[in-house]
């Protein structure tokens, strides 16, 4: 690899690596790279990485085993995408300029209050990428210990909207809803956009993929169709059928949030003010005037019991209130999961059955959808109460799913979800009733089984709360696309009996 041509004081060549780091900037060097050793770099020293007028922010990593070359830095394929670069290259890689808005991340790690404009700093350094890893991370706890101020909330999330691209309408009235998660398969938003649209209404729905549970709204809707619209094409659906479901990463509604979500994931924290801030910023990027806000209630939901509800509401109304934006909560039950499925193709599965009217369609989604639909053709304008009986009927009657098909044709084209090729039947041990469901465990059992990256993973539930079961008969079945994933899921489970507590008769 070593050759004899010039290079640039201070430029090192490029070698692309070909490894995936799910987004994370890292290059590469040797450990006896002479850039490195004049700038004084270290390991997981953040460098500034220059191409061809082209910047980008990374952690330095070294290598010895004859990888590469002195005289070479070595790409990841998302930098190597991001910086354009070609194999031999020259770049120059330096210190950055210090990064001022970690004092404000340090100040708030300390208990402070942050005002507009420190929050507006972190928020611009988050979105432009020049935040770490470890530095993200120390973000989002600084956070998640804190009470909640609807000021500082509000600032967050004025910070989060102005770091993005905003969307605008020309109806006086554009709906959403929102889940605040925290209940496995509760996917009644691909049926609430096409019972509102097929209504008339408009209804913009962009939409997360799983933080923490085995998946998001945007995994189960990508696999029947295209998700990742960029915002000339998510208008176009719009325009042309009212409403559509796309992931809201791709737009870049609130490119922070979704940045900080990965971290999220990552860490298992999802802090009540961070929460606030990224529902607000997108529904208000997106160009929502009224929102329904879905928050299940239960011992294992996110939000564990009423009083938490009723204060988190509180703090979102009056933060949305500073925008101006009308937000109505809803307390749902959330002491089991919603629908069959728990997994993307799984819950997509359900979606489907239930807009097909098909006989074994889940009955509680099939209601819980009806029931939110009706509430926000109420927030619309419609006769106080007669909102549920329209839902029911554009339903009922079709024109749902016909909406719903449509939506999918100008996303991308329609898909039918897939199944996993592996399957395992969990079976009462005895005569019992089904007394609870711990849902957290119950969605750690279907990501260990691959979801949501394995589409077709994930836990096919047979009873509900208070059903009896037989010696013998169902409970639930683990769907697994390897047979490794499979295995960790099914050791979960066995050693999880109460994922489904079962009482005696």
């Amino acid at each position: 690899m070593l050759t004899d041509q010039p290079v640039a004081p201070h430029g090192l060549r490029v070698r692309r690596l070909g490894i995936e780091t799910g987004g994370e900037a890292i290059v590469f060097m040797h450990a006896d790279c002479p850039v490195a050793r004049s700038e004084g770099f270290a390991t997981r020293t953040r460098v500034e990485v220059h191409a061809g007028g082209r910047r980008a922010l990374a952690t330095l990593f070294f290598t010895t085993n004859g990888l590469l070359d002195p005289d070479e830095v070595g790409l990841p394929n998302a930098l190597w995408r991001q910086l354009h670069a070609g194999d031999g290259d020259v770049i120059e890689v330096r210190h950055p300029q210090p990064l001022a808005s970690m004092s404000d991340v340090r100040a708030k790690i300390y208990g402070h209050r942050l005002e507009q404009d420190r929050l507006a700093r972190i928020v611009a350094d988050i979105a432009t990428g020049r935040y770490s890893d470890v530095e993200l991370a120390a973000f989002v706890t600084a956070f998640a210990g804190q009470p909640l101020d609807v000021r500082e909330t509000a600032a967050l999330t004025r910070a989060m909207l102005e770091a993005g691209d905003r969307l605008d309408w020309p109806d006086e009235l554009v709906l959403d809803k929102h889940c605040v998660g925290g209940l496995p398969a509760n996917r009644t938003t691909p049926l609430i956009v096409a019972i509102v649209t097929a209504a008339g209404f408009t209804m913009p729905k962009t939409s997360s993929r799983a933080i923490t549970s085995p998946a998001g709204t945007a995994d189960a809707m990508e696999v029947m169709a295209p998700v990742n619209l960029d915002l000339a094409a998510m208008r176009r659906v719009v325009e042309r059928e009212g409403g559509c479901v796309v992931w809201g990463g791709n737009v870049r509604l609130s490119p922070a949030d979704d940045i900080l979500i990965g971290v999220e994931r990552a860490l298992d924290v999802d802090s009540e003010v961070q929460l606030v801030a990224s529902i607000l910023s997108k529904k208000l990027a997106a160009g929502a005037t009224h929102v329904l806000l879905d928050l299940p209630v239960g011992a294992t939901a996110k939000v564990r019991s009423p009083a938490e509800a009723a204060r988190l509401s509180a703090h979102l109304v009056a933060v949305a209130a500073e925008f101006h934006l009308s937000v109505t909560p809803v307390l749902t039950d959330g002491t089991q999961p919603v629908g069959s499925g728990i997994g993307p193709a799984l819950e997509a599965h359900d979606v489907l059955a239930v807009l097909r009217r098909a006989p074994d369609a889940p009955a509680d989604l099939r209601e819980r959808s009806i029931d939110l639909s009706g509430r926000i053709l109420d927030l619309a304008g419609g006769p106080p109460g007669r909102g549920r009986a329209q839902a029911s009927a554009i339903l009922d009657d079709g024109r749902a799913l016909d909406k719903f098909m449509a939506i999918c044709e100008a996303q991308g084209g329609f898909s039918e979800p897939s199944t996993a090729p592996l399957r395992y039947t969990i079976s009462a041990p005895r005569s019992a009733r089904v007394a609870a469901f711990d849902n957290r465990t119950l969605a750690r059992v279907a990501k260990l089984a691959g979801a949501p990256r394995s589409k077709s993973a994930g836990i096919s539930l047979h009873v509900k709360l208070g059903a009896t079961v037989a010696r013998g008969e169902p409970i639930f079945t683990v769907h697994a696309e390897s047979r490794g994933e499979l295995d960790y899921a099914l050791a979960f489970a066995a050693a999880n009996p109460d994922a489904i507590r079962l009482a005696s008769l």
